[in-house]
Protein backbone atom coordinates (compact mmCIF):
# COMPACT_ATOMS: atom_id res chain seq x y z
CA UNK A 1 0.00 0.00 0.00
CA UNK A 2 1.33 3.14 -0.46
CA UNK A 3 2.74 5.64 2.07
CA UNK A 4 2.06 9.09 2.64
CA UNK A 5 4.64 11.25 1.94
CA UNK A 6 5.23 14.28 -0.77
CA UNK A 7 6.51 11.85 -3.93
CA UNK A 8 2.84 10.09 -3.30
CA UNK A 9 0.69 13.48 -3.45
CA UNK A 10 -0.30 12.84 -7.27
CA UNK A 11 -1.26 9.19 -6.91
CA UNK A 12 -3.85 10.90 -3.96
CA UNK A 13 -5.09 12.98 -5.62
CA UNK A 14 -8.74 12.80 -6.06
CA UNK A 15 -9.29 10.70 -3.60
CA UNK A 16 -9.14 13.69 -0.91
CA UNK A 17 -7.90 17.01 -0.94
CA UNK A 18 -4.59 17.91 -0.74
CA UNK A 19 -2.26 21.20 -0.51
CA UNK A 20 -2.83 23.23 -3.59
CA UNK A 21 0.28 24.69 -2.98
CA UNK A 22 4.11 24.55 -3.77
CA UNK A 23 4.92 22.94 -0.17
CA UNK A 24 8.90 23.80 -1.73
CA UNK A 25 8.17 26.86 -1.40
CA UNK A 26 6.77 27.84 2.49
CA UNK A 27 8.90 28.97 4.08
CA UNK A 28 9.25 28.57 8.44
CA UNK A 29 7.68 31.63 10.04
CA UNK A 30 6.19 29.82 12.74
CA UNK A 31 7.88 27.76 15.06
CA UNK A 32 5.68 25.51 17.33
CA UNK A 33 6.54 23.41 20.57
CA UNK A 34 4.49 20.59 21.18
CA UNK A 35 3.14 18.78 17.81
CA UNK A 36 0.41 16.69 18.69
CA UNK A 37 -3.25 16.12 17.75
CA UNK A 38 -4.68 19.37 18.78
CA UNK A 39 -1.94 21.38 17.13
CA UNK A 40 -2.46 19.77 13.95
CA UNK A 41 -6.13 19.68 14.57
CA UNK A 42 -6.35 23.39 14.98
CA UNK A 43 -3.31 25.64 14.22
CA UNK A 44 -1.59 23.72 11.52
CA UNK A 45 -5.01 23.37 9.61
CA UNK A 46 -5.58 27.29 9.99
CA UNK A 47 -2.24 27.71 8.30
CA UNK A 48 -2.83 25.14 5.98
CA UNK A 49 -6.03 26.34 4.75
CA UNK A 50 -4.45 30.13 4.31
CA UNK A 51 -1.67 28.83 2.05
CA UNK A 52 -4.03 26.86 -0.16
CA UNK A 53 -5.96 30.09 -0.26
CA UNK A 54 -2.73 31.58 -2.16
CA UNK A 55 0.12 33.65 -0.49
CA UNK A 56 1.51 33.35 3.21
CA UNK A 57 4.14 31.40 1.88
CA UNK A 58 6.36 32.79 4.69
CA UNK A 59 4.29 31.62 7.21
CA UNK A 60 5.47 27.30 7.00
CA UNK A 61 5.31 25.28 10.55
CA UNK A 62 8.25 23.88 11.66
CA UNK A 63 7.71 21.30 14.66
CA UNK A 64 9.74 21.20 17.55
CA UNK A 65 9.72 18.04 20.47
CA UNK A 66 11.86 18.46 23.44
CA UNK A 67 10.07 15.37 25.00
CA UNK A 68 11.52 11.43 24.85
CA UNK A 69 7.83 10.39 24.09
CA UNK A 70 8.56 12.91 20.76
CA UNK A 71 10.43 10.64 19.25
CA UNK A 72 7.71 9.10 17.67
CA UNK A 73 6.29 11.94 16.05
CA UNK A 74 9.93 12.78 14.57
CA UNK A 75 9.87 9.75 13.18
CA UNK A 76 6.46 9.73 11.39
CA UNK A 77 6.75 12.90 10.37
CA UNK A 78 9.95 12.98 9.01
CA UNK A 79 9.23 10.10 7.03
CA UNK A 80 5.92 11.52 5.65
CA UNK A 81 7.53 15.16 4.78
CA UNK A 82 5.72 16.54 7.01
CA UNK A 83 2.23 15.49 5.64
CA UNK A 84 -0.83 13.91 7.64
CA UNK A 85 -4.50 13.08 6.91
CA UNK A 86 -6.97 15.26 9.23
CA UNK A 87 -10.66 13.58 9.12
CA UNK A 88 -13.24 15.52 10.85
CA UNK A 89 -15.99 13.55 11.80
CA UNK A 90 -19.50 14.92 12.31
CA UNK A 91 -22.58 13.73 14.98
CA UNK A 92 -24.56 12.42 12.03
CA UNK A 93 -21.88 10.48 10.74
CA UNK A 94 -20.96 12.62 7.80
CA UNK A 95 -17.10 12.62 7.19
CA UNK A 96 -14.84 15.14 5.80
CA UNK A 97 -10.89 14.38 5.23
CA UNK A 98 -8.10 16.20 3.53
CA UNK A 99 -4.08 16.01 3.58
CA UNK A 100 -2.72 19.17 5.87
CA UNK A 101 1.04 20.30 4.58
CA UNK A 102 1.79 23.27 6.24
CA UNK A 103 3.86 21.24 8.70
CA UNK A 104 7.16 21.85 6.59
CA UNK A 105 10.25 20.48 9.09
CA UNK A 106 10.02 19.14 12.76
CA UNK A 107 13.45 18.90 14.84
CA UNK A 108 13.86 17.02 17.57
CA UNK A 109 15.56 19.07 20.38
CA UNK A 110 17.39 15.69 22.25
CA UNK A 111 19.36 14.64 19.07
CA UNK A 112 20.08 18.26 17.89
CA UNK A 113 18.93 21.15 20.03
CA UNK A 114 21.83 23.81 18.23
CA UNK A 115 19.46 23.38 15.65
CA UNK A 116 16.40 24.42 17.34
CA UNK A 117 18.03 27.58 18.73
CA UNK A 118 19.29 28.23 14.92
CA UNK A 119 15.82 28.08 13.85
CA UNK A 120 14.37 30.20 16.43
CA UNK A 121 17.28 32.17 16.31
CA UNK A 122 16.63 32.81 12.25
CA UNK A 123 14.91 36.33 11.70
CA UNK A 124 12.39 34.69 9.63
CA UNK A 125 10.93 32.58 12.54
CA UNK A 126 8.06 35.50 13.71
CA UNK A 127 5.98 33.54 16.03
CA UNK A 128 6.87 30.99 18.77
CA UNK A 129 3.82 28.94 19.26
CA UNK A 130 3.14 26.37 22.24
CA UNK A 131 0.93 23.26 22.63
CA UNK A 132 2.64 21.95 26.01
CA UNK A 133 -0.63 20.99 28.18
CA UNK A 134 -1.77 23.10 31.30
CA UNK A 135 1.40 21.72 33.45
CA UNK A 136 3.97 22.65 31.25
CA UNK A 137 4.38 26.13 32.22
CA UNK A 138 5.52 25.06 35.94
CA UNK A 139 3.09 28.04 37.22
CA UNK A 140 2.19 26.66 40.68
CA UNK A 141 -1.66 26.80 40.89
CA UNK A 142 -2.19 28.10 44.60
CA UNK A 143 0.45 30.71 44.16
CA UNK A 144 0.30 31.66 40.75
CA UNK A 145 4.28 31.96 40.62
CA UNK A 146 6.62 30.17 38.51
CA UNK A 147 7.83 27.03 40.29
CA UNK A 148 10.79 25.25 38.91
CA UNK A 149 10.27 21.68 39.90
CA UNK A 150 10.42 19.40 36.57
CA UNK A 151 14.10 18.02 35.69
CA UNK A 152 14.44 19.51 32.33
CA UNK A 153 13.83 22.86 33.86
CA UNK A 154 16.42 22.60 36.59
CA UNK A 155 18.67 21.58 34.27
CA UNK A 156 18.26 24.11 32.05
CA UNK A 157 18.66 26.92 35.21
CA UNK A 158 22.28 24.80 35.69
CA UNK A 159 24.91 26.80 34.79
CA UNK A 160 26.90 26.66 31.39
CA UNK A 161 24.11 23.90 30.39
CA UNK A 162 23.24 23.04 27.01
CA UNK A 163 19.30 23.75 27.19
CA UNK A 164 16.65 21.28 26.42
CA UNK A 165 13.05 22.39 27.85
CA UNK A 166 11.08 24.83 25.55
CA UNK A 167 11.58 27.69 27.83
CA UNK A 168 15.20 27.00 27.84
CA UNK A 169 15.52 26.61 24.01
CA UNK A 170 13.36 29.65 23.97
CA UNK A 171 15.26 32.10 26.54
CA UNK A 172 18.71 30.85 24.30
CA UNK A 173 17.21 31.98 21.51
CA UNK A 174 15.97 35.11 22.58
CA UNK A 175 19.29 35.90 23.72
CA UNK A 176 21.07 35.24 20.42
CA UNK A 177 18.72 37.80 18.84
CA UNK A 178 19.10 40.17 21.32
CA UNK A 179 23.12 39.89 20.80
CA UNK A 180 22.76 40.15 16.82
CA UNK A 181 19.96 43.35 17.01
CA UNK A 182 17.44 40.97 15.87
CA UNK A 183 13.41 41.44 16.95
CA UNK A 184 12.01 39.44 18.93
CA UNK A 185 9.54 36.89 18.05
CA UNK A 186 5.60 36.67 19.05
CA UNK A 187 5.53 33.97 21.83
CA UNK A 188 1.67 32.45 21.30
CA UNK A 189 0.65 29.69 23.87
CA UNK A 190 -2.69 27.60 22.48
CA UNK A 191 -3.31 25.80 25.93
CA UNK A 192 -5.91 25.65 27.97
CA UNK A 193 -5.37 28.22 30.28
CA UNK A 194 -7.06 31.52 31.45
CA UNK A 195 -5.14 34.16 30.48
CA UNK A 196 -2.36 31.32 28.22
CA UNK A 197 -0.53 34.50 26.86
CA UNK A 198 -0.04 35.89 30.26
CA UNK A 199 1.24 32.55 31.58
CA UNK A 200 3.54 32.41 29.01
CA UNK A 201 4.88 35.61 29.92
CA UNK A 202 5.10 34.86 33.78
CA UNK A 203 7.26 31.67 32.80
CA UNK A 204 9.36 32.73 30.42
CA UNK A 205 10.22 35.97 32.26
CA UNK A 206 10.58 34.22 35.42
CA UNK A 207 12.86 31.37 33.74
CA UNK A 208 15.32 33.80 32.22
CA UNK A 209 15.49 35.91 35.07
CA UNK A 210 16.97 32.63 37.33
CA UNK A 211 19.43 32.47 34.20
CA UNK A 212 20.13 36.56 33.33
CA UNK A 213 18.01 39.22 34.90
CA UNK A 214 18.86 41.60 32.25
CA UNK A 215 17.78 39.54 29.77
CA UNK A 216 14.62 39.08 31.49
CA UNK A 217 13.95 42.80 31.60
CA UNK A 218 14.68 42.76 28.09
CA UNK A 219 11.91 39.91 26.87
CA UNK A 220 9.42 41.57 29.37
CA UNK A 221 9.74 45.04 27.37
CA UNK A 222 9.83 43.77 23.92
CA UNK A 223 8.35 40.36 23.77
CA UNK A 224 4.84 39.74 22.83
CA UNK A 225 2.43 36.84 24.53
CA UNK A 226 -1.47 37.35 23.02
CA UNK A 227 -4.07 35.59 25.06
CA UNK A 228 -6.06 32.98 22.71
CA UNK A 229 -9.10 30.49 23.21
CA UNK A 230 -8.90 27.44 21.37
CA UNK A 231 -11.38 25.19 20.48
CA UNK A 232 -11.63 21.57 18.94
CA UNK A 233 -12.06 18.41 20.56
CA UNK A 234 -9.33 16.01 19.41
CA UNK A 235 -9.00 12.77 20.55
CA UNK A 236 -6.02 10.50 20.72
CA UNK A 237 -5.23 8.33 17.53
CA UNK A 238 -5.84 5.04 17.66
CA UNK A 239 -4.87 2.30 15.81
CA UNK A 240 -8.61 1.69 14.65
CA UNK A 241 -8.34 5.21 13.23
CA UNK A 242 -5.08 4.35 11.26
CA UNK A 243 -7.20 1.64 9.29
CA UNK A 244 -9.90 3.28 8.42
CA UNK A 245 -7.65 5.77 7.12
CA UNK A 246 -6.31 3.01 4.92
CA UNK A 247 -9.16 1.50 3.99
CA UNK A 248 -11.17 4.52 3.23
CA UNK A 249 -8.50 6.15 1.10
CA UNK A 250 -5.89 3.78 -0.35
CA UNK A 251 -2.98 4.90 1.54
CA UNK A 252 -0.93 4.23 4.94
CA UNK A 253 -0.68 7.24 7.39
CA UNK A 254 0.88 6.45 10.10
CA UNK A 255 -0.06 9.22 12.27
CA UNK A 256 -4.09 10.66 11.06
CA UNK A 257 -5.74 13.00 13.63
CA UNK A 258 -9.42 12.78 13.64
CA UNK A 259 -11.11 15.31 15.44
CA UNK A 260 -14.93 16.62 15.62
CA UNK A 261 -15.88 19.66 12.79
CA UNK A 262 -16.36 22.75 15.14
CA UNK A 263 -13.52 24.85 15.48
CA UNK A 264 -12.86 27.80 17.38
CA UNK A 265 -9.83 30.29 17.34
CA UNK A 266 -10.27 33.71 19.28
CA UNK A 267 -6.52 35.44 19.44
CA UNK A 268 -5.60 38.79 20.42
CA UNK A 269 -4.21 40.96 17.65
CA UNK A 270 -0.75 41.75 19.07
CA UNK A 271 1.86 40.74 16.90
CA UNK A 272 4.85 43.17 16.55
CA UNK A 273 6.77 41.86 14.19
CA UNK A 274 3.63 40.46 12.08
CA UNK A 275 1.29 37.46 11.72
CA UNK A 276 -0.27 35.37 9.05
CA UNK A 277 -3.65 36.88 8.04
CA UNK A 278 -5.57 34.76 10.18
CA UNK A 279 -8.66 35.86 10.11
CA UNK A 280 -8.87 35.24 6.26
CA UNK A 281 -8.86 31.31 7.57
CA UNK A 282 -11.71 31.95 10.21
CA UNK A 283 -10.01 33.32 13.39
CA UNK A 284 -11.42 35.22 15.09
CA UNK A 285 -9.17 38.83 16.13
CA UNK A 286 -9.75 40.45 18.88
CA UNK A 287 -8.58 43.06 21.59
CA UNK A 288 -9.93 41.24 24.97
CA UNK A 289 -10.18 37.38 24.89
CA UNK A 290 -10.99 36.94 28.54
CA UNK A 291 -15.04 36.69 27.68
CA UNK A 292 -13.78 34.09 25.57
CA UNK A 293 -11.69 31.95 27.31
CA UNK A 294 -13.41 32.24 30.64
CA UNK A 295 -16.75 30.69 28.59
CA UNK A 296 -15.17 27.99 26.82
CA UNK A 297 -12.65 26.90 29.75
CA UNK A 298 -15.32 26.90 32.52
CA UNK A 299 -18.52 25.60 30.29
CA UNK A 300 -16.36 23.33 27.68
CA UNK A 301 -12.73 22.13 29.39
CA UNK A 302 -14.51 22.52 32.79
CA UNK A 303 -17.77 19.56 31.96
CA UNK A 304 -14.90 17.79 30.72
CA UNK A 305 -14.14 17.15 34.47
CA UNK A 306 -17.46 17.17 35.65
CA UNK A 307 -18.96 14.19 33.43
CA UNK A 308 -15.25 12.23 33.82
CA UNK A 309 -15.26 10.88 37.67
CA UNK A 310 -18.32 10.66 37.76
CA UNK A 311 -18.91 8.86 34.43
CA UNK A 312 -16.04 6.58 34.84
CA UNK A 313 -17.08 5.23 38.16
CA UNK A 314 -20.42 4.41 36.65
CA UNK A 315 -18.98 2.48 33.86
CA UNK A 316 -18.88 4.57 31.27
CA UNK A 317 -15.75 4.94 29.03
CA UNK A 318 -16.16 6.98 26.50
CA UNK A 319 -17.80 11.26 26.35
CA UNK A 320 -20.71 10.41 24.44
CA UNK A 321 -21.92 7.70 26.50
CA UNK A 322 -22.10 9.81 29.51
CA UNK A 323 -23.69 12.49 27.43
CA UNK A 324 -26.26 10.46 25.99
CA UNK A 325 -27.00 8.53 29.14
CA UNK A 326 -30.34 11.93 29.90
CA UNK A 327 -28.96 11.68 33.46
CA UNK A 328 -25.81 12.53 33.31
CA UNK A 329 -26.62 15.21 30.50
CA UNK A 330 -28.95 16.83 32.69
CA UNK A 331 -25.94 16.79 35.61
CA UNK A 332 -23.65 18.73 33.35
CA UNK A 333 -26.48 20.85 31.82
CA UNK A 334 -27.40 21.93 35.24
CA UNK A 335 -23.44 22.11 36.54
CA UNK A 336 -23.14 24.70 33.27
CA UNK A 337 -26.26 26.62 33.69
CA UNK A 338 -26.11 27.18 37.49
CA UNK A 339 -22.75 26.94 38.65
CA UNK A 340 -20.55 27.89 35.25
CA UNK A 341 -22.53 30.79 33.61
CA UNK A 342 -23.52 32.98 36.58
CA UNK A 343 -19.04 33.18 36.86
CA UNK A 344 -18.84 34.81 33.27
CA UNK A 345 -18.72 38.06 31.75
CA UNK A 346 -20.99 38.84 29.05
CA UNK A 347 -19.45 36.93 25.80
CA UNK A 348 -19.52 39.44 22.28
CA UNK A 349 -21.82 37.58 20.10
CA UNK A 350 -22.38 34.29 22.14
CA UNK A 351 -25.82 33.33 23.33
CA UNK A 352 -24.79 31.22 26.04
CA UNK A 353 -27.58 29.07 26.00
CA UNK A 354 -26.89 28.22 22.80
CA UNK A 355 -23.59 27.75 23.24
CA UNK A 356 -24.41 25.30 26.71
CA UNK A 357 -26.82 23.04 23.89
CA UNK A 358 -24.25 22.97 21.40
CA UNK A 359 -21.75 21.46 23.87
CA UNK A 360 -24.08 18.87 24.93
CA UNK A 361 -24.65 18.06 21.20
CA UNK A 362 -21.11 18.26 20.50
CA UNK A 363 -20.09 15.82 23.29
CA UNK A 364 -22.35 13.55 22.27
CA UNK A 365 -20.68 12.78 18.72
CA UNK A 366 -20.10 8.63 18.47
CA UNK A 367 -18.08 8.91 16.11
CA UNK A 368 -15.38 10.97 17.61
CA UNK A 369 -15.21 8.18 20.12
CA UNK A 370 -13.41 11.04 22.93
CA UNK A 371 -12.23 8.55 26.07
CA UNK A 372 -12.94 9.98 29.67
CA UNK A 373 -9.17 8.63 30.19
CA UNK A 374 -7.88 11.79 28.22
CA UNK A 375 -9.82 14.13 29.63
CA UNK A 376 -8.61 12.76 33.65
CA UNK A 377 -4.85 12.89 32.53
CA UNK A 378 -2.78 15.03 34.89
CA UNK A 379 -6.54 15.77 37.03
CA UNK A 380 -4.10 17.68 39.59
CA UNK A 381 -3.53 20.58 36.89
CA UNK A 382 -6.53 20.52 34.67
CA UNK A 383 -9.19 20.80 38.27
CA UNK A 384 -7.45 23.70 39.71
CA UNK A 385 -7.62 25.34 36.40
CA UNK A 386 -11.05 24.67 35.09
CA UNK A 387 -13.53 23.56 37.77
CA UNK A 388 -12.02 25.58 41.14
CA UNK A 389 -12.31 28.98 39.71
CA UNK A 390 -16.11 28.58 39.46
CA UNK A 391 -15.74 27.26 43.24
CA UNK A 392 -13.65 30.49 44.30
CA UNK A 393 -16.33 32.62 42.36
CA UNK A 394 -19.26 31.08 43.11
CA UNK A 395 -18.17 31.25 46.96
CA UNK A 396 -17.43 34.86 46.48
CA UNK A 397 -21.22 35.06 45.07
CA UNK A 398 -22.83 33.27 47.76
CA UNK A 399 -24.08 30.99 44.70
CA UNK A 400 -24.48 27.05 44.30
CA UNK A 401 -21.44 24.60 44.76
CA UNK A 402 -22.69 21.39 45.22
CA UNK A 403 -22.02 20.15 41.73
CA UNK A 404 -18.38 21.64 41.88
CA UNK A 405 -18.11 19.53 45.51
CA UNK A 406 -19.97 15.80 44.41
CA UNK A 407 -16.74 16.04 41.17
CA UNK A 408 -13.94 17.03 43.38
CA UNK A 409 -15.43 14.09 45.78
CA UNK A 410 -16.00 11.58 42.53
CA UNK A 411 -12.33 12.37 41.89
CA UNK A 412 -10.99 11.57 45.09
CA UNK A 413 -13.17 8.16 44.81
CA UNK A 414 -11.37 7.86 41.60
CA UNK A 415 -7.76 7.80 43.20
CA UNK A 416 -8.54 4.71 45.22
CA UNK A 417 -8.01 3.11 41.77
CA UNK A 418 -11.23 1.15 40.82
CA UNK A 419 -14.66 2.07 39.72
CA UNK A 420 -17.79 0.62 41.36
CA UNK A 421 -17.71 -2.17 39.53
CA UNK A 422 -14.34 -3.43 41.21
CA UNK A 423 -12.22 -2.61 37.45
CA UNK A 424 -9.04 -1.08 38.35
CA UNK A 425 -8.37 2.38 36.67
CA UNK A 426 -5.11 3.26 35.18
CA UNK A 427 -3.97 6.29 37.28
CA UNK A 428 -2.32 9.07 35.26
CA UNK A 429 -1.12 11.90 37.21
CA UNK A 430 2.31 14.00 37.96
CA UNK A 431 1.18 14.46 41.32
CA UNK A 432 0.39 10.79 42.15
CA UNK A 433 2.00 10.93 45.35
CA UNK A 434 0.91 13.58 46.77
CA UNK A 435 -2.42 12.74 46.02
CA UNK A 436 -2.60 9.14 47.29
CA UNK A 437 -1.15 10.66 50.43
CA UNK A 438 -3.77 13.33 50.80
CA UNK A 439 -6.27 10.29 49.99
CA UNK A 440 -4.99 8.16 52.99
CA UNK A 441 -5.21 11.57 55.50
CA UNK A 442 -9.40 12.03 54.05
CA UNK A 443 -9.74 8.37 55.21
CA UNK A 444 -8.97 8.95 58.80
CA UNK A 445 -10.30 12.49 58.53
CA UNK A 446 -12.76 13.36 55.86
CA UNK A 447 -12.14 16.63 54.14
CA UNK A 448 -8.37 16.26 54.56
CA UNK A 449 -7.74 15.47 50.61
CA UNK A 450 -9.11 19.48 50.56
CA UNK A 451 -5.64 20.10 52.01
CA UNK A 452 -3.17 19.35 49.41
CA UNK A 453 -2.93 23.04 48.78
CA UNK A 454 -0.60 22.81 45.91
CA UNK A 455 -3.97 21.75 44.11
CA UNK A 456 -6.88 23.60 46.45
CA UNK A 457 -4.68 26.45 47.55
CA UNK A 458 -7.20 28.00 50.26
CA UNK A 459 -10.06 26.44 49.51
CA UNK A 460 -9.30 23.57 52.06
CA UNK A 461 -9.86 26.49 54.72
CA UNK A 462 -13.23 27.15 53.27
CA UNK A 463 -15.88 25.38 55.83
CA UNK A 464 -18.34 26.46 53.14
CA UNK A 465 -16.94 24.25 50.54
CA UNK A 466 -15.52 21.74 52.76
CA UNK A 467 -18.67 20.94 54.36
CA UNK A 468 -20.19 20.10 50.43
CA UNK A 469 -17.08 18.06 50.22
CA UNK A 470 -17.58 15.71 53.09
CA UNK A 471 -20.95 15.46 51.96
CA UNK A 472 -20.93 14.93 48.89
CA UNK A 473 -18.33 12.26 49.49
CA UNK A 474 -20.65 10.36 52.45
CA UNK A 475 -23.12 10.66 49.04
CA UNK A 476 -21.15 8.76 46.74
CA UNK A 477 -19.89 6.45 49.94
CA UNK A 478 -23.53 5.24 50.70
CA UNK A 479 -25.31 5.19 47.22
CA UNK A 480 -22.64 5.35 44.48
CA UNK A 481 -22.11 7.62 41.58
CA UNK A 482 -25.35 7.35 39.59
CA UNK A 483 -27.47 8.08 42.85
CA UNK A 484 -25.63 10.48 43.94
CA UNK A 485 -26.08 12.62 40.63
CA UNK A 486 -29.69 11.98 40.63
CA UNK A 487 -29.88 13.69 44.16
CA UNK A 488 -28.50 17.04 42.80
CA UNK A 489 -30.38 16.82 39.39
CA UNK A 490 -33.43 18.68 38.59
CA UNK A 491 -35.85 17.77 35.57
CA UNK A 492 -36.63 20.99 34.62
CA UNK A 493 -32.98 21.38 33.22
CA UNK A 494 -32.84 20.88 29.84
CA UNK A 495 -30.56 18.20 28.43
CA UNK A 496 -29.15 18.84 25.18
CA UNK A 497 -29.62 20.06 21.21
CA UNK A 498 -31.96 18.08 19.40
CA UNK A 499 -29.90 19.56 16.34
Amino acid sequence: MTSLNEAALPELEGRLPIPSYDRHAVRTGIVHFGVGGFHRSHEAMFIDRLLNLGGSQDWGICGVGVLPSDASMHGVLTSQDGLYTLVLKGVEGAEDARIIGSITEYLFAPHDPAAVIRKLADPATRIVSLSITEGGYSINDSTGEFDPRTPDILHDLEPNTVPGSAFGLITAALAQRREQGAAPFTVMSCDNIQGNGDVARKALVSFARLKDPELAGWISETVAFPNSMVDRITPVTTDADRAAVDAAYGFSDAWPVIAEPFEQWVLEDKFPTGRPPLEDAGVQLVDDVEPYELMKLRLLNASHQVMSYLGYLAGHRYVHEVCTDPLFADFIAGYMEREATPTLRPVPGIDLHAYRNELIHRFSNPAVRDTLARQMVDASERIPKFVLPVVREQLRLGGPIDRAALVIAAWARFLEGTDENGEPIDLTDRRLGDLRAALRADHAEPGAFLNLTAVFGELGRNTRFAAAYRQAREALQRSGARTAVQDLTEPSIPTRSTS
